[in-house]
């Protein structure tokens, strides 16, 4: 083989590429090897332009299993749908590579990111980056420039290039930035809490332990939120490393490149005599619409606008096409919206550049839901829950670096249904959208919450109405569902959508975006945290690059938005009225060589616990730790101390005389039978099939509960006593008789 090599060793990580391997067909490929990890990427472009305003990139990353000598899971022993953090990745490979084209680039291009080999150790959304830049970069596309990336953790005060992904596992940031030479492309962080020790000197008045002072540990948890500038410090950090790798990478691998297709561009330039007629007769109608609150009216005032000018057109005979005229209207209705946002400093909705539009939050507004939020900002409304699970409700996933499944306790769900945005689609499953936009407010979320929480948690967002940032407004509403569910919530998160309009030498930070200034700005720029600082950010610019400054300016901007919207947060959270749905729990132990006599034989016990109190159980076998958990909070008391019973009464403790009869009281009548209290003051089953030899529909029919009866002890086993009555036993005495 004539195989072509680059050695690349940059920002701590050595990176083999090798050329000319594999799939040759592809416009572009190579085989990465980082460690023991292998990456083969490809890169194929279709000659055929497509009828579409944007680029039509596709980027799919895919993990083999058998890269970890794992067979897959499931009924079906193949890979399949591709899990969270396949999408997630192949997400933020798209975001960092498309920046890359050429405007007016309108042709196919699929890119394939296939992990074949895995090593446990290494950064595989940093190693598919690269490696699909590297088949990019050496493709006949014409794409000149190559992006890099790095991944930066925090260790107390110390930042961190490239930690490999043990070394991350202690990190309480996760930093990861995407750029080309001096300019930034994409942006996601998170911060992550941590255990902190302290350790606090007390004098120890027992003299027999006296042996000088002595410490007393204390744990507590920390959000580790930043603060705006030590992001900053962060940032300038990483955009260093990836100017160097950039340019690396481009010394190396930009010498194998294939020869450059010729490919028309598809800009488009409108045609200045049909610019001048439609702005002439129809500009004010446009700068009308863009006033217009409704996003969906706007739309509508827009087409109608497109189907006057193409009468209009036809009337002086002007020549044209429908798809030129719609271009042109939209053209000067993105010139008018970012005139007048750095000219006149205003906004098309009346805003000031830093200003929030109007919030309105209802709490617990869903009768038999655990929490719920109803968070509306404007034209963008989310209705958040949260609900309380076991232990067992968790999520089990494994990912291709796993040793084993590991158990999500913390889940948050995104949708994005079509009418959210007046659009007659179906609902269907979450796409990249929903997963990214789920993941980003989970990340926000998660410094929060306990780490050592017991429960499972699953928060939902339904986005109802979208005219900008739902993402945000989901940490928004479901900080505050979860605070619906009494859920130990250590601060308040909000989030805010920053936006940014530049040209030439001016330019404008927008706070909290619309759709609209989404759609005809330069930056989408999210940042999420506390009142103490950020907790997650994503960004995406459309510019070539982004200045530091403005990017410190921004961040500042976003943090005196935050703090608006969380004093908001604050007095709802005072309002909140408790869910009559929300579960009742109890946390307690007992001795953990008791919990068998909890279980009983073959779970009979646990059982019966269970149907008797209307309660869910949990055991911890090994702590002696039990939850009970219930909607009933005397149902719920009762399990409690009917457990502390069982396990404070030591095995036969209680004796009672075998086929005597016993006066007892009916506690509660169950369908299989009755609870009986008998004299000693425990309750035993008095099983239906024990109580006559007729059919028994109804017990009900029959008992009623405070009734006293007759009964008779049959057997006992520790705590477990079996009964009968007199009559049951009569009458299988006569029919055994009978039968002699």
């Amino acid at each position: 083989m004539n195989e072509k090599r680059a050695e690349i060793s940059v920002n701590g990580i050595d990176e083999t590429y090798i050329f000319d391997k594999v799939a040759k067909h592809a416009n572009g490929a190579v085989m990465y090897r980082q460690g023991k990890a292998v990456i083969i990427a490809t890169v194929v472009l279709d000659e055929k332009a497509a009828d579409e305003p944007f680029l039509p990139l596709t980027v799919q990353y895919i993990e083999k299993a058998y890269a970890a000598a794992k067979i897959p899971a499931g009924f079906i022993k193949r890979e399949g749908k591709p899990g969270d953090f396949e999408t997630l990745t192949s997400r933020v490979v798209d975001r960092s590579l498309r920046p890359l084209f050429p405007d007016g680039f309108r042709y196919p291009v699929t890119i394939t990111i296939m992990v074949v080999s895995v090593d446990r150790e290494i950064d595989l959304q940093l190693a598919a980056l690269h490696a699909a830049n590297a088949a990019l970069l050496v493709s006949d596309i014409p794409v000149k420039r190559s992006v890099a990336a790095v991944r930066v953790g925090r260790f107390d005060t110390e930042f961190r290039l490239n930690p490999d992904r043990s070394e991350m596992q202690k990190s309480t940031l996760d930093l990861f930035v995407a750029g080309s030479g001096k300019d930034l492309l994409m942006i996601e962080m998170a911060s992550r809490a941590t255990e902190k020790i302290d350790d606090i000197e007390m004098e120890e008045m027992d003299l027999e332990l006296a042996m000088g002072p002595m410490p007393l540990v204390l744990t507590r948890q920390e959000s580790n939120e930043m603060s705006e500038m030590e992001l900053m410090d962060a940032i300038h950090i990483a955009s260093a490393a990836i100017e160097k790798a950039s340019h690396a990478f481009e010394e190396s691998i930009l010498p194998l490149k294939k020869t450059q297709l010729n490919l028309d561009l598809h800009c488009f330039e409108p045609d200045d005599s049909l610019m001048i007629f439609i702005e002439e007769n129809f500009g004010e109608r446009i700068r009308e619409s863009l006033h217009s609150l409704s996003k969906s009216e706007r739309g509508s005032m827009l087409k109608d606008i497109v189907h006057s000018a193409i009468e209009k057109a036809e009337e002086y005979s002007l020549p044209h096409e429908e798809e030129d005229i719609k271009r042109v209207v939209e053209e000067l209705k993105r010139r008018y919206v970012r005139s007048q946002i750095l000219e006149e400093r205003t906004r098309a909705d009346g805003r000031r550049l830093d200003e929030v539009r109007k919030i309105e939050i209802e709490t617990n507004i869903l009768p038999s839901v655990h929490g719920s939020c109803l968070f509306s900002r404007g034209e963008t409304q989310v209705l958040a829950t949260a609900t309380i699970g076991g232990p067992k409700d968790g999520q089990l996933f494994e990912l291709l670096c796993d040793r084993s499944p590991q158990n999500e306790k913390f889940m948050l769900h995104y949708n994005f249904p079509a009418f959210s945005v007046g659009e007659t689609k179906p609902v269907s499953a979450p796409g990249r959208r929903e997963l990214g936009h789920g993941n980003l407010a989970k990340r926000a979320l998660e410094p929060v919450l306990d780490m050592e929480m017991e429960n499972t948690l699953r928060v939902v967002s339904e986005v109802l109405e979208s005219n900008g940032s739902s993402s945000m407004a989901t940490v928004c509403g479901a900080c505050l569902a979860l605070c619906c569910a009494e859920i130990d919530v250590k601060e308040l998160v909000a989030g805010v959508a920053m936006g940014l309009v530049v040209e030439d030498e001016k330019y404008a930070i927008l706070t909290d975006i619309m759709g609209l200034e989404d759609h005809d700005g330069d930056m989408d720029f999210k940042v999420a945290g506390t009142k103490n600082g950020i907790t997650a950010m994503q960004m995406d610019i459309k510019l070539g690059g982004l200045d530091m400054k403005i990017l410190q300016e921004a961040l500042l901007q976003a943090r005196e938005a935050r703090l608006h919207i969380l004093g908001i947060m604050e007095r709802a959270r005072r309002e909140i009225e408790p869910s009559q749905a929300l579960p009742s729990i109890e946390h307690f132990s007992v001795d953990p060589s008791k919990i068998v006599h909890i279980i009983g034989k073959a779970g009979s016990t646990i059982k019966e616990i269970i149907e008797r109190f209307e309660v869910a159980i949990d055991l911890d076998r090994d702590k002696g730790k039990v939850k009970v958990t219930g909607h009933d909070r005397e149902k719920v008391n009762q399990a409690r101390k009917h457990i502390e019973d069982i396990t404070r009464v030591p095995e036969r403790a209680v004796k009672l005389e075998i086929g005597k009869k016993y006066r007892g009281k009916i506690k509660r009548i169950m369908d299989y039978g009755i609870f009986v209290e008998l004299p000693d003051g425990n309750d035993a089953l008095l099983h239906i099939s024990k109580i006559s030899t007729k059919r028994i529909d109804r017990l009900e029919e029959i008992y009623t509960e405070g009734e006293e009866i007759d009964v008779v002890v049959l057997s006992q086993n520790g705590r477990k006593t079996e009964l009968a009555t007199p009559e049951y036993l009569e009458a299988r005495r006569e029919l055994s008789h009978g039968k002699r």
